[in-house]
């Protein structure tokens, strides 16, 4: 059994938080979103600590030390006058949760970090279209013009795959097979999976790619006179910002009462197949979820028009 490392100085605290940080870069492939949000909160804590003369020492932790730290989350006001979100305060504890599961695993003796409980979070409504909503929404792009054809292909390409904006705007043409309807890609935590078109998805990426005279290696391209005598192809790729107004867009003109963005259509495409009944995991595999936790929010809603079947059918035919 490795010895444990009982002792580390005041200072050494920020530099495994650094060490740990490189980790979820090299080892666990995190976004740069992702590795700087962990950074944040990680050196609150530290912060906290040395300003409260607790030792910045993973040895030192404790329970009563940890209670402290989560008041006065739940109490901080910043200087504009905002305070923490219960939701923010949670990624705070996820982060040193996961910063102590580091720590052990590298025979650092600290906090076991199973003993610190997650916040209870308050339900939140999970947003997604209805049947009728999507196919209105689907609708509204004018197809006989450029930017309608490539929008009606976002449109039918997001709500058919489920994908990440992030994911959809690192399309390039040459990815999809438009015969057999299925392309691959890398989404978080650098994990592969391959994603399904619909015939319809298929036939308006079609449609578009068609309508292109350009040579650029992009899926989604922004709409101008000549796109192939741009020297650079790069610039004209759809942003992720780009593809968010999109969606705004036509939300707005096809009057839906819910704020869909673009991972409304993602929640959209997950509740689809699970009404249809789609088991849990394959869904899971489909999202791109590691943890078949995450997938499991959108059982709620599944459950929630169960009940409401439930509720409207059973004994009445006594």
């Amino acid at each position: 059994m490795p010895e444990e490392k009982t002792k580390v100085s005041r200072s050494e605290i920020d530099r495994l938080i650094e060490e740990f940080l490189e980790h979820l870069e090299i080892e666990k492939n995190c976004s740069p979103l992702t590795i700087r949000n962990y950074k944040h909160y990680l050196d609150r804590f530290s912060n906290w600590l040395k300003a409260n003369s607790f030792k910045p020492d993973p040895g030192s932790l404790n329970l009563d030390i940890i209670k402290k730290y989560r008041v006065f989350l739940s109490r901080f006001t910043a200087p504009n006058g905002a305070s923490l979100s219960r939701v923010t305060q949670t990624y705070h504890v996820i982060a040193l949760r996961a910063f102590l599961r580091y720590l052990i695993k590298n025979d650092y003796r600290t906090i076991a970090p199973e003993k610190i409980e997650l916040p209870k979070s308050q339900s939140q409504s999970l947003k997604f279209l209805s049947t009728e909503q999507v196919e209105r929404l689907l609708g509204q792009p004018e197809i006989s013009k450029p930017q309608g054809l490539r929008d009606k292909a976002i449109l039918e390409t997001l709500f058919s795959t489920g994908l990440r904006v992030s994911e959809l705007v690192k399309l390039n043409r040459d990815q999809i097979d438009l015969n057999r309807r299925e392309f691959g890609v890398i989404g978080k935590g650098g994990r592969a999976r391959v994603v399904f078109l619909s015939k319809s998805a298929a036939e308006w990426i079609g449609k578009y790619l068609t309508s292109r005279s350009d040579k650029w290696e992009a899926l989604f391209i922004r709409i101008i006179k000549n796109p192939e005598v741009v020297e650079d192809g790069k610039k004209l790729r759809l942003s992720v910002r780009s593809i968010q107004r999109i969606v705004k867009k036509y939300v707005k003109k096809a009057k839906i009462p819910v704020d869909a963005t673009v991972h409304t259509l993602r929640h959209s495409f997950a509740t689809d197949l699970l009404m249809a009944g789609a088991d849990i995991r394959s869904v899971q595999e489909l999202l791109g979820h590691k943890n078949i936790s995450t997938t499991q929010i959108y059982t709620h809603v599944t459950n929630r028009q169960l009940r409401d079947v439930h509720e409207a059918f059973h004994g009445k035919g006594k």
